[in-house]
């Protein structure tokens, strides 16, 4: 079978994408990424690879100098990048995953293209079982309510895949996933844990700070020391390292039944409750 329409030069603007292309191995098609894509993706260090703007500030003369086959890059992004995209001339592939559903298409799709279906099938196939097994050890114990953000200022809670890891791990996910909300909405619903995944923060949220700023020292996660960070492409890399993050979430929601996860990390000190809050 000829191999003439498998792209030789790829530009990745997302760090899933760039993942996905490692896991099915096809790094080596790898021209040009973001540094976003070099933090979740450390072996890129051993590629000649070019590092450039990503999927909400690209470039057109950085895409068009790597002199890619194929641009891979993912929404939401800003309209003005979608235009600078489609000006280096390259061919353009977008994701817009929502759901782990989603994340299956965006894995099938890429190995489709790089010749890869049988590999990116048993991808698939490994994170659906590791999923179905957690959630099979879970589904008799109790299932604490669970209230996770992607984003502080404003608070953005996490997105539906992350709903479905946290239902996958035991637990109940607190608001609507991907949808902004406040500090005073997620008091009033009183979580009994939180976590912190903030995009590009790696494991830096100030979680002390957090809780003290918002308010929240009175909340059942706080009282019990159950508000957490994970490291930010655990959660919001819709790839195959989710998995990752899935583990992290079953250690902060069932800590007695699973060990402690890479990537989780606990609030060390609560800040105490002032009269009146």
């Amino acid at each position: 079978m000829s191999c003439d329409h498998i792209p030789r030069r790829v530009v990745s603007l997302q760090p899933s994408a760039t993942v996905i292309l490692s896991v099915i191995g096809k790094l080596h098609h790898l021209v040009a990424c973001t540094k976003y894509c070099a933090d979740v993706c450390p072996e890129i260090g051993g590629h000649p690879v070019s590092i450039i703007s990503d999927s909400w500030t690209a470039n057109a003369h950085q895409i068009a100098d790597a002199k890619p086959d194929l641009v891979i890059a993912a929404v939401p992004y800003q309209e003005k990048a979608v235009a600078e995209i489609l000006k280096s001339g390259a061919r353009f592939l977008g994701l817009a995953p929502k759901r782990l559903s989603d994340i299956y298409t965006d894995v099938a799709t890429i190995s489709g293209i790089f010749g890869a279906v049988r590999r990116g099938e048993q991808v698939i196939t490994e994170m659906q079982r590791e999923i179905a097994a957690l959630r099979a050890q879970t589904q008799d114990r109790p299932r604490p309510r669970v209230f996770c953000e992607e984003w502080g200022k404003p608070i953005i809670a996490s997105q539906p895949w992350v709903a479905e890891l946290v239902r996958a791990a035991g637990g109940e996910f607190v608001g609507v996933p991907g949808a902004q909300t406040s500090a005073e909405a997620v008091l009033s619903e009183n979580p009994d844990i939180m976590i912190a995944a903030w995009c590009g923060a790696g494991d830096r949220v100030p979680l002390e700070k957090l809780v003290r700023d918002r308010h929240w020292s009175g909340t059942n996660a706080a009282r019990h020391n159950r508000v957490y960070c994970i490291r930010d492409e655990f959660l919001n890399t819709p790839a195959p390292t989710l998995i990752y993050g899935l583990r992290a979430l079953a250690s902060a929601i069932h800590p007695q039944d699973f060990p402690q996860a890479p990537g989780l990390r606990c609030i060390t000190n609560v800040p105490a409750v002032k009269p009146g809050w």
